[in-house]
């Protein structure tokens, strides 16, 4: 573990003026700039190891927090696809997806689709990129729909390409019931559906740990909101 650690932040250090720049980007809307304090965005594209010209899939990309950011690192001559999963189209029950970034100046990068079985990406990609929603497949799907996620995300992928899991911690061993009261997850049950896709863990990160949760709380109540323990893991797919 310790050694997944350390590879982990020597990583991240040689992503840091790339990650930089893209919070930086003055095209960033004043919400998303709202949030920075508790996301963390240039430490997570570090750890990401994003890269001009590489090809992003922002996967339950919500309204574009990532997304926009993903664009502007990996410039004009890369790719950003903002997936919406089709669980979600269906529970939306006909009400809009967020606005396109698409639409947005200067973000001709980024591409819009919905999915199914499949990412719906006509291309490999060097990352796939979610974050707090893993457990709402889980919760929506079950077990089964993030066997399908991760085997789907396995399958989009360049050999060598990361597939990065951020999402609430949950305390060991939290049932179905749970999680879906809570929308939490269990680390531990993440690293065991991934894996058993093919992937191989490559790091983990601390940054979004916060030991004053004791995972007990719904993520949506006043107090915690914003400020969960989160678990941050870099998975790969081998060459």
């Amino acid at each position: 573990m310790a050694l997944l650690l350390a590879a982990g932040h020597a990583g991240a250090a040689g992503q840091a003026p790339l990650a930089a720049a893209a919070v930086a980007d003055a095209g960033r809307p004043d919400a998303d700039k709202a949030r920075d304090a508790d996301r963390r965005p240039a430490e997570m594209l570090a750890f990401a190891k994003v890269q001009p010209g590489q090809v992003v899939v922002d996967y339950f990309a919500g309204r574009g927090y990532f997304t926009r950011l993903f664009s502007t690192a990996v410039g004009p001559k890369g790719s950003v696809y903002a997936i919406a999963p089709q669980v979600l189209v269906d529970r939306l029950k006909g009400k809009p997806l967020p606005p396109p970034v698409s639409a947005e100046p200067g973000r001709a990068n980024v591409h819009e689709a919905i999915s199914a079985a499949s990412l719906n990406v006509p291309v490999k990609a060097d990352l796939v990129w979610t974050s707090q929603n893993y457990h709402d497949i889980h919760i929506w799907s079950g077990a089964a729909g993030t066997a399908e996620l991760n085997k789907a995300v396995f399958e989009a992928l360049k050999p060598g390409g990361y597939y990065i899991v951020l999402d609430h911690s949950a305390q060991p061993g939290l049932d179905d019931a749970g999680m879906a009261k809570l929308h939490r997850i269990d680390e531990a049950l993440v690293k065991k559906e991934v894996l058993a896709a093919g992937f191989v863990l490559d790091a983990e990160s601390q940054v979004l740990r916060n030991p004053a949760d004791d995972r007990s709380a719904q993520v949506f109540e006043t107090g915690i909101r914003a400020h969960t323990d989160q678990f941050i893991l870099r998975f790969r797919k081998p060459n």
